[in-house]
């Protein structure tokens, strides 16, 4: 069984920095789209895209993380990465990995890491 197992999470200050990771392990393998996307819990937010990145490297950000987060990957480790900078009380979320790869179901998820930004 696929799974994607993400790590780096925690409480930070505005104006700070944090890094998460997500390996995908088991029997994930062709993976193409990487990323993460985020969630206020409560049943009115919605998962909003946060980033993703292309096997390629071709990236896509939300407009709200434009210029402060980065997202990249090591496509010989499986791994995505999140490097969040000049952070904000509105970038407090859990945020969850995502990948597209084989086989069924085809997209996978992880289990969520919070992130917490005081003010």
């Amino acid at each position: 069984q696929g799974q994607l197992v993400e790590s780096g999470g925690g409480l930070v200050q505005a104006g700070g920095s944090l890094r998460l990771s997500c390996a995908a392990s088991g029997s994930i393998f062709s993976i193409n789209v990487m990323g993460w996307y985020r969630q206020v819990p409560g049943k009115q937010h919605r998962r909003e895209l946060v980033a993703t990145i292309t096997s390629g490297g071709r990236t896509n950000y939300a407009d709200s993380v434009k210029g402060r987060i980065t997202i990249s990957r090591d496509n010989a480790k499986n791994t995505v990465y999140l490097q969040m900078n000049s952070l904000k009380p509105e970038d407090t979320a859990v945020y969850y990995c995502y990948c597209n790869a084989q086989p069924r179901p085809y997209d996978y998820w992880g289990q969520g890491t919070q992130v917490t930004v005081s003010s």
